[in-house]
């Protein structure tokens, strides 16, 4: 009730404003309001007629009214997964991705409504857009699963403005933005493979998720362009958390005494970490006993002992990216064609991929 009262309220304030702009200006009220709202074509000397105008009153459009007027929330939803025990924001690809979104929509003059979800909750995006929540929105963490399909499919019959990050839909055209984490883990597994490493374990994500997929492609890729056999046995799967990767230890060190692992390739940063700490426990020296290159360059990548060779992934950027052409998607007035972006990645190499021991057999 109240929230009606404002409206109308703020409504009739504006309303008559305008009028007297449009009296000033010699103009009706439909042009004062294409010409303050940036909607529609308007003569330059006319615009310049209802500006002068708007000046001389000290009229400056109620943000509020306006976004009211254009059935706009000002609001960009980002979606996210809620998982149990785990800092989000304390995580790096999170923390970055999420600081370009903000970066971007603040200089686009919007707010970001954060949404979480829950693993087994109903998906329903479009409803968002419905109650008119967001004008837009950005999907982190989406995985590979049918709620997930028909939730997408909803936001795209409803032609609703949204953009996937680091995830993509096979036998789907949706809005996509990555880093090109294919050529990432081909990067890795060439750097290992040009140093003399022939076996080499492979740790990956979840294959719900499309760049575990992409990273596996790349890693065989390497290992087909050098004339090494792909041994299915040497991939191992986490869930992209340092805990997996240090509960992994045990088989990656099985591998390395049955079938002479020299080299392992983790498809994040938290896992290598997580690996590295469960493989000293168990008397194998990183850097020494087995070489090992993660995927991030996190801060973390810099610190251990030893520091941690790394994909260096800009998820920044990729935030920035994915709320621009956002942005850019919701003032077209015509339809276009979905984008796929993906941005370039790179090796850095630190102490961590040089194994003195793999390297003198």
């Amino acid at each position: 009730m109240y929230a009606c009262t404002f409206w109308r309220f703020l409504r009739r304030e504006e309303g008559l404003i305008r009028r007297k702009v449009a009296e000033l200006a010699g103009v009706s009220e439909a042009t004062v309001s294409r010409v303050l709202s940036g909607a529609g074509t308007v003569k330059d000397e006319t615009a310049r007629r209802v500006l002068d105008a708007a000046k001389q009153l000290g009229y400056v459009p109620s943000a509020l009214a306006q976004r009211f007027a254009m059935r706009r929330s000002g609001n960009l939803g980002v979606i996210l997964p809620l998982l149990p025990k785990v800092n989000l924001f304390a995580t790096y690809y999170f923390s970055e991705v999420l600081s370009g979104i903000g970066v971007t929509a603040k200089q686009r003059g919007y707010d970001l409504l954060l949404l979480f979800r829950e693993a087994d909750e109903p998906r329903d995006y479009a409803s968002l857009f419905r109650t008119q929540k967001i004008d837009g929105c950005i999907i982190l963490g989406s995985k590979d699963v049918p709620s997930e399909r028909a939730a997408l499919a909803a936001l795209k019959e409803g032609e609703h403005p949204f953009c996937l990050v680091n995830q993509r839909f096979e036998g789907e055209a949706y809005n996509t933005v990555d880093a090109d984490q294919r050529m990432g883990s081909r990067h890795a597994a060439r750097h290992l493979l040009r140093q003399g490493f022939r076996k080499i374990c492979f740790l990956n994500g979840p294959p719900e998720y499309s760049n575990s997929l992409d990273r596996l492609k790349g890693f065989q890729q390497a290992l087909a362009e050098e004339q090494v056999p792909f041994r299915e046995e040497h991939v191992l799967t986490g869930n992209y958390s340092r805990k997996s990767g240090y509960q992994l230890a045990e088989s990656v060190a099985a591998l390395i005494r049955a079938d002479g692992i020299d080299a392992v390739i983790a498809a994040n940063d938290r896992m290598a970490i997580g690996l590295m700490q469960g493989l000293k426990e168990l008397g194998i020296r990183t850097g020494e006993d087995v070489a090992l290159v993660g995927c991030d360059d996190s801060d973390a990548s810099r610190l251990t002992e030893p520091a941690l060779t790394s994909i260096r992934v800009p998820f920044y950027e990729v935030g920035c990216e994915a709320a621009s052409r956002l942005f850019d998607l919701m003032t077209e007035t015509e339809p276009s064609p979905p984008f796929e972006v993906k941005l370039p990645v790179k090796l850095i190499e630190r102490a961590s991929s040089k194994a003195t021991r793999s390297t003198a057999k």
